[in-house]
């Protein structure tokens, strides 16, 4: 097998920044085979796929010295757009790579980059999506759809070019375990069936199993951390009371209450509806119902939707908060304080999210997937913080596809199901209740399954 990417000493930085973000660093991938990429989050790893498919430098002004063969053939030698429909990019954040209202659209717009006839377009958008199992969301508007069929979006844009080479930024991070298992079987037949060379970025691996070929670590190790079962730390008095509320298009009345101090992971397929009760829980969206207090903390999805300011260190501090620098320390934020929130990570930007609304005093906080591209470190430091939180009297609400950190987290589960509310259980009486899990797209936690071990 001859090499399809090959990097020789290469090295890149960011204009503005004075160290390296890669460092002298070389490898290679062999045809057909499946590679992922670990490490910290913000050590590099993003900026080593888009250097892979020469979205760096072209489209930015970085420093970048070395050299970098793809095909055989000196990257730089390709002309702005050549290699794209060979090597086909899912990005993390799957918002930023769509430019079309609806599915059909999107499809039909990669192709006509491609200069695809016509009449070869209606047979390849109806392979990929039959491919994808997305056939029922042809028609369906983009911005309309969940992060997790987002994703899967994604991947069918990517796939419709018919690819060598597939990079994958975190590719399973919205996705429910249900659905995240499903993705990694069809990418292992897909793979298999085409040949295709799947480059990959992954903190975690637990799902995917013996799916690839080679792990290739920058900077030091990621191992997952065993975080502990928390105390509970829910006090009688509630603390927020919704009552019925529902939106026109599609999320049904839904009423619960949440005690003081309680840690509550809002859960279920993707589409369910999760993100939309935030929403309308933070009257972001039109709803209808109640809503005690009204005064509730949010970190959404796309974090940098909340960024204003032009630091990380102001953008922590902006809601006049207390204890910025502690909270910049303990979430890994002190060495790019300086930084534009726009300019650093994925993870990182959400954990200047997270540090803001922390920071900000908020006696309720909504959470939308907050463990999405977090390392080992960040995702410990961040149990800790929520955990200290709610001994405080602060109550949470959080989304989470992470049934790992939900186990050690949650004191209670609010499931849901195609828009409705199936109800809110104690943590316990859903982990074992194997028909619950199954109906909601969920995977039992392996710390469950390790706690049962140790008591037979």
């Amino acid at each position: 097998m001859h090499d399809v990417i090959s990097f020789e000493k290469v090295s890149f930085r960011y204009p503005d920044e004075e160290n390296w973000t890669l460092n002298d660093f070389s490898f290679a991938v062999q045809k057909g085979s499946r590679v992922v990429v670990t490490g910290p989050s913000g050590c590099g790893k993003t900026t080593l796929l888009y250097l892979c498919n020469r979205l760096y430098p072209d489209n930015c002004d970085g420093i970048l010295t070395g050299n970098i063969e793809l095909f055989g053939k000196d990257s730089r030698t390709f002309i702005a757009g050549e290699i794209n429909h060979r090597i086909a990019t899912v990005f993390q954040d799957p918002d930023a790579q769509f430019c079309m209202q609806t599915v059909e659209e999107e499809l039909a717009f990669t192709l006509e980059n491609l200069q695809v006839k016509r009449e070869e377009m209606e047979n390849r958008i109806k392979e990929v999506l039959a491919l994808t199992n997305l056939t029922d969301f042809r028609y369906s508007i983009i911005q309309q759809l969940s992060g997790g069929q987002k994703q899967q979006i994604a991947t069918a844009c990517a796939l419709i070019m018919e690819p060598e080479i597939l990079l994958l930024d975190e590719p399973i991070a919205h996705l429910d375990p249900y659905t995240a298992k499903r993705y990694i079987e069809w990418l292992d037949q897909l793979q298999q069936n085409r040949q295709m060379t799947i480059v990959a970025i992954e903190h975690r691996l637990d799902l995917w199993g013996d799916f690839f070929d080679r792990i290739i670590p920058l900077s030091e190790s990621d191992e997952p951390s065993i975080l502990p079962k928390r105390m509970t730390s829910i006090k009688p008095e509630i603390s927020i009371q919704a009552t019925k509320i529902e939106t026109k298009t599609f999320l049904k009345p839904a009423s619960f209450s949440l005690q003081r101090g309680e840690i509550t992971i809002l859960a279920g397929p993707n589409g369910s509806g999760k993100s939309t009760l935030l929403k309308a829980l933070c009257h972001l969206i039109p709803r209808n119902g109640l809503i005690e207090p009204t005064f509730l903390g949010y970190v959404p999805q796309s974090p940098e939707f909340l960024f204003l300011t032009k630091t990380v260190q102001d953008e922590v501090a902006y809601g006049g908060g207390y204890g910025v620098d502690n909270m910049l320390q303990r979430l890994k934020l002190m060495d790019i304080a300086a930084s534009h929130p726009f300019s650093i990570s994925h993870g990182q930007k959400r954990r200047v999210a997270i540090a803001a609304m922390l920071c900000d005093g908020r006696e309720v906080i909504l959470m939308d997937e907050p463990t999405s591209g977090q390392d080992a470190a960040a995702l410990s430091e961040l149990y800790q913080l929520i955990d200290e939180r709610a001994h405080d009297g602060t109550t949470f609400l959080i989304v989470t596809h992470d049934m790992e950190f939900a186990y050690c987290l949650a004191d209670s589960i609010i499931l849901m199901e195609d828009g409705s509310l199936t109800g809110k259980f104690p943590a316990l009486a859903v982990w074992e209740n194997e028909k619950l899990l199954l109906e909601h797209h969920l995977l039992p936690p392996k710390g469950l399954m390790q706690c049962e071990k140790s008591f037979a």
